[in-house]
């Protein structure tokens, strides 16, 4: 597999490489790599999707497993077990982003998911407009 020529970035790291470790503990690593990278907008972009996409889903976890307890306290098993269910299945497709997002970021794609995508681009757009 041929790496594409992704630019120099400001960690000494390859491009590909650093996009890579800006996934693997989710917003935190996404957050390290956006503010310590400078230069190179492969790895802002994937860094800033890791926090877009992984802090999302990690509120959209708390939300859920609050929910699931209030449901229990009020006796509500049912509904209780619906959102943990809810839950389970948000772990898995986040394992599965996970996994794929590392993989693309990897291979030198810059693979832009359909909303989180669009909101980084914003974003970087406004970062270096100013």
């Amino acid at each position: 597999m041929e790496i594409k020529d992704l630019g120099k970035t400001s960690t000494g790291l390859q491009a590909n490489v650093a996009a890579l470790l800006s996934y693997v503990f989710g917003w935190v690593t996404g957050l390290i790599f956006f503010f310590v990278e400078k230069d190179n907008k492969f790895v802002r972009f994937h860094a800033l999707q890791s926090v877009v996409v992984f802090g999302a889903l990690s509120v959209l976890g708390i939300i859920i497993s609050i929910l699931s307890q209030f449901f229990i306290m009020l006796h509500l098993y049912f509904i209780s077990r619906l959102f943990s269910m809810a839950s389970n299945l948000l772990l898995l497709a986040g394992l599965i982003l996970w996994v794929i997002l590392m993989i693309k970021a990897f291979q030198g794609e810059k693979f832009k998911l359909p909303i989180a995508g669009d909101i980084v681009d914003k974003m970087i757009e406004n970062s270096s407009a100013k």
